[in-house]
């Protein structure tokens, strides 16, 4: 279970860590006392088994008794290596209040603990598809709903809207507040970053570096607060992510001050990054040093590396994650980091999740190319070393990269434009479920995709959200991209892209047909399955356009982009295999226009059609 362990790094970061949500224990008071125990609570029918981590003071070894009895089973218990720390096995039988009394001796300390029923046919949710769009949000960036929780008395970074690399107080009041907003735009789900509490005492509001699994950060709202958030978007027909990130907490989170066990976190004797060396977890000639300093270096300074490899945490993982599920009633999750996690834990962790709630949908940001490198991390996939993640879904870096790239010139070179785009589809064979793939073009760790087009071509956006809105898999949105919303300054790197959503009473013409154009598009992808679950048959150009359909036995959508400088007919010759199969007559959801493509049709320079064709 453990690892080689090396501790001046991590007694530097523990001595300068102070938790600001819990009173800790006073460790020297020889009384016994609990001052945590996670998960916060339980339910009735659950299939994952049930350990409670308690924290306090000097509970090595206590005796542990329950309340009244027949409603839960302890079944065993051990220690950590700290004494604060007792891990309790228990079997749930029936709801209620419960009390745990921990005995050492004449000493005693209780706390009380629920559970609850499970709501009715929780385990059989479902959850996002390719027939949803998901709308990422920048949490502290994205809406400011209530003033009054900018900044509070027990965390430690204040907000500073002056300040680029500060906290700008937006929270989950005004996430809600934008629910309609989402909706119009034709986004099926929402993704905010990490709502958990975060207290570095800079660089916080983007939420990567935990301090607390179990609580919303009080400058974002409370858990009760985030429950009603997911309750409201499920009353507008909006489903509901979380982000999570297993593979580094953050140096304020409060066990940093008391590990349970020296292998919690991966510990070198001086700050050891991981050498993003994702290849040396399938490559047949990587050394196992490169494997290890993957999966156990830093990610950075402040964010402490976790050891899944140890089974009491991989076990809190589990019950962290199916917890939230089950409290907040969420629709499926989002795993930052997913490849710098020790992959055989991490795949446990998948599992634990699936085998609780078969049907829900787990992506995880497998941030590498080609194709072949993001596949492997897909459930299912073909490994040569069997390896399985359990990851259902992965995001599509590949296609990401070539529409960007195919849009940030003019593409008059070999394999330029795109061609790229055509490239990056065709290695679709490499996946277990391209179905499955996250498709997006955006996010909040790259600039907009009105940064890098062409002269920041709004006509450039508008080929990158076509694509976006009508190629396999599950889209993508991240938040002002539907108004090509660009970076403030981009030499502030991360700071300068993540800015508020504009306001919608002052927004410019060309931010008005921005929306308008991807509200058609999303709004028309709705409705069609033939999108979310069609075949694609694509084709060949070296004039910087691109040509694909969409297809069923029924129905299908032709696609034609044409990136080049000059008008571009249709070569309607080349599509016969297919086109013959349908009506050539239909809608163009873009302009509204009827096209025959039985005859000639030309296609402006930097603009598409999207045209639905029924038998």
């Amino acid at each position: 279970m453990k690892k080689t362990i090396y501790l001046a790094l991590a007694v530097t970061i523990i001595a300068a860590c102070t938790s600001k949500t819990q009173t800790q224990p006073t460790l020297a008071d020889p009384q016994p006392e609990i001052s945590r125990v996670e998960p916060l609570s339980w339910w009735t029918g659950m299939h994952t088994p049930l350990t409670l981590m308690f924290y306090g003071n000097d509970l090595q070894d206590a005796q542990v008794s329950v309340e009244p009895k027949g409603g839960i089973a302890i079944r065993g218990q051990h220690n950590a290596e700290s004494k604060n720390y007792l891990f309790v096995d228990v079997d749930v039988k029936k709801a209620g209040n419960y009390t745990f009394t921990l005995t050492q001796g004449d000493k005693q300390t209780s706390v009380d603990y629920l559970i609850e029923n499970r709501r009715p046919d929780s385990r059989n949710r479902k959850s996002f598809t390719s027939a949803d769009v998901i709308y990422l949000i920048m949490s502290d960036r994205f809406a400011d709903g209530d003033e009054t929780n900018n900044s509070t008395d027990n965390t430690q970074e204040k907000a500073d809207k002056t300040n680029i690399d500060c906290r700008w107080g937006g929270d989950i009041q005004g996430i809600i507040n934008q629910f309609d907003h989402i909706s119009a735009l034709g986004a099926t789900a929402v993704w905010p970053t990490p709502l958990l509490l975060d207290d570095e005492p800079s660089w916080s509001y983007h939420g990567y570096a935990c301090a607390d699994y179990y609580h919303i950060d009080p400058r974002f709202g409370s858990n009760e607060l985030y429950k009603q958030m997911v309750a409201t978007a499920h009353e507008k027909g909006l489903k509901f992510l979380m982000d999570m990130v297993p593979n580094h907490c953050g140096a304020a989170h409060w066990w940093m001050q008391d590990l349970p066990y020296q292998d919690w976190i991966n510990q070198f004797t001086k700050f050891t990054n991981t050498n993003n060396a994702f290849s040396a977890n399938y490559d047949v000639n990587a050394s196992e040093y490169d494997r290890m300093l993957n999966n156990s270096g830093w990610f950075d300074h402040p964010m402490p590396d976790m050891n899944l490899s140890n089974p009491d945490l991989l076990q809190y993982f589990k019950q962290w994650a199916i917890w939230w599920i089950e409290y907040a009633d969420l629709d499926g999750l989002r795993v930052d980091t997913y490849p710098y996690i020790e992959k055989l834990p991490a795949a446990d962790w998948c599992k634990a999740i699936t085998d609780e709630y078969p049907y829900i949908n787990i992506v995880g940001e497998c941030w590498t190319r080609p194709a072949s490198a993001v596949a492997y991390w897909q459930a299912g996939a073909n490994n040569p070393d069997g390896f399985n993640s359990n990851l259902p879904s992965v995001m599509d870096f590949p296609v990401e990269e070539a529409i960007r790239q195919a849009l940030e010139n003019d593409g008059n070179y070999w394999g330029g434009g795109l061609t790229k785009v055509y490239d990056a589809v065709s290695q679709d064979y490499l996946y277990a479920d391209v179905n499955k793939l996250l498709l997006f073009i955006g996010n909040h760790d790259m600039d907009h995709i009105a940064d890098i087009v062409k002269d920041n071509d709004p006509r450039r956006v508008k080929l990158a959200m076509t694509m976006i809105a009508t190629m396999r898999g599950i889209p993508q949105l991240f938040a002002g991209d539907e108004y090509a919303q660009r970076s403030v300054d981009m030499s502030r790197g991360h700071s300068g892209l993540r800015q508020p959503l504009p306001d919608e009473a002052n927004l410019t013409e060309t931010e008005k047909d921005m929306f308008e154009y991807q509200s058609r598009l999303f709004q028309f992808r709705k409705q069609e399955p033939v999108i979310h679950t069609g075949k694609t048959m694509h084709f060949m150009s070296r004039d910087n356009t691109y040509a694909y359909f969409r297809y069923n036995a029924d129905e299908a959508v032709f696609v034609f982009l044409n990136a080049s400088a000059t008008n571009k007919q249709i070569p309607t010759d080349h599509y016969k295999e297919i086109l013959t199969k349908y009506n050539p007559r239909g809608i163009d959801i873009i302009s509204g226009k009827i096209v025959d493509l039985s005859e000639e049709t030309v296609v402006q320079p930097l603009t598409s059609i999207v045209v639905k064709l029924g038998k």
